[in-house]
């Protein structure tokens, strides 16, 4: 979302890209962890009424607006965008020889309406799937999941005398903890959790909290509940302990970076959430990562020694990973495969990698 890219050619490369982009990136890609952790934690509170009356919550798909606004400038974001492989469609149906058709929904982890509220090509392949695929099955007994990681606390939390103040400027903790506080969370009940539990806290909107505090489940959750009460079975592809470990491997301060880009500028990130929503709903999952380095409020050179391992280790490795555990169940045929949409991009994305397994992949929308 070169080896570790993913990608080719790398528009976080071709264009200004900073900080801000890199975490837009990497918050998207491992929502699926941070959404269970809300159910499991509930750390923030939300007003229900704004979330009923406002899906948005006021953030703006600036994407939108842009094309909208300034089609010229718009239409080079796209120009970036189809350049990536297998970006233009987030469902796809997967076909070999001797077997009944299986289908790759790539998923947007929240419980937004939008999201949940499936269109009816792919209600139908779920509905006739006897086998579904998710990226983790744990989702289905939260309490469980929950001790087997709190039995590692070492992935979410520091341990011995290590706290997240010993990575942090005094001006970096001023500004998390007043954006923390606007969630009703203190600072200094935190300094304990690692800084990628913290960004889930400020990045995920009013609303969506609202949603998750009400009961309401994210994509993937809804997918795995409704198979499990209809017989169908769940298939995980990793556990969440496996994820947590990959997000883990990245340096401590690309992830410090992340959560203070995320606290100094919520207007941003709440946008980007809001744009990357419109982007998947309309397909157009190639243009996440050019709009989130186009709109960024701060401009510079990336890091591209961090960027490239956050690409292999929570992008590429998690794929070669998923096309090769989901390889014996899909060709039992009958598959509903649901896992993150920028799982599926790229050219080491699961579209790609499961054409390599002798699939022929046909985009449906």
């Amino acid at each position: 979302m070169t080896h570790a890219a993913s990608l080719s050619p790398n528009p976080i490369r071709e264009l200004p890209a900073d900080r801000l982009a890199r975490w837009a990136m990497g918050f998207i890609a491992f929502l699926h962890v941070l959404a269970f952790l809300w159910f499991a934690l509930v750390l923030a509170s939300a007003t229900p009424a704004q979330a009923a009356d406002d899906l948005a919550c006021g953030a703006r798909d600036r994407m939108a607006e842009l094309e909208k606004n300034n089609p010229s400038e718009y239409a080079k974001l796209r120009v970036e965008g189809n350049k990536i492989a297998n970006a233009q469609a987030r469902f796809w149906k997967l076909e070999k020889p001797g077997q009944s058709p299986d289908w790759l929904l790539g998923t947007f982890h929240l419980s937004d309406p939008r999201v949940t509220n499936l269109p009816d090509a792919a209600k139908a392949a779920y509905r006739k799937s006897s086998t579904i695929i998710l990226e983790s099955d744990e989702i289905l007994d939260q309490k469980t999941a929950s001790a087997r990681l709190m039995a590692k606390p070492g992935l979410m939390f520091f341990m011995g005398s290590e706290t997240l103040k010993d990575h942090m400027s005094a001006e970096d903790q001023k500004v998390v903890s007043e954006t923390l506080g606007k969630r009703g969370v203190s600072f200094a009940s935190m300094i304990k959790f690692k800084p990628w539990v913290l960004s889930s806290m400020v990045s995920l909107s009013t609303c969506e909290i609202a949603r998750k505090n009400g009961g309401a489940a994210f994509l993937d959750m809804k997918l795995a509940k409704d198979a499990a009460k209809a017989g169908k079975k769940v298939v995980g592809l990793e556990t969440l302990a496996e994820q947590i470990e990959a997000m883990n491997s990245l340096p401590i301060e690309f992830h410090v970076r992340s959560l203070v880009a995320a606290a100094r500028y919520p207007d941003y990130t709440a946008d980007m959430m809001e744009t990357t929503l419109g982007l998947y709903l309309r397909g157009e999952i190639g243009l996440v990562f050019p709009a989130a380095a186009y709109f960024a409020p701060e401009k510079g050179a990336s890091d591209l020694k961090d960027m490239a391992l956050f690409e292999q280790k929570l992008i590429t490795e998690r794929n070669h990973n998923m096309a090769d555990r989901a390889a014996k169940t899909l060709a039992k045929g009958d598959v509903f495969m649901a896992v993150g949409a920028l799982h599926l991009i790229g050219d080491e994305g699961l579209v790609a990698l499961l054409r390599k397994q002798g699939y022929t992949v046909t985009p449906i929308f």
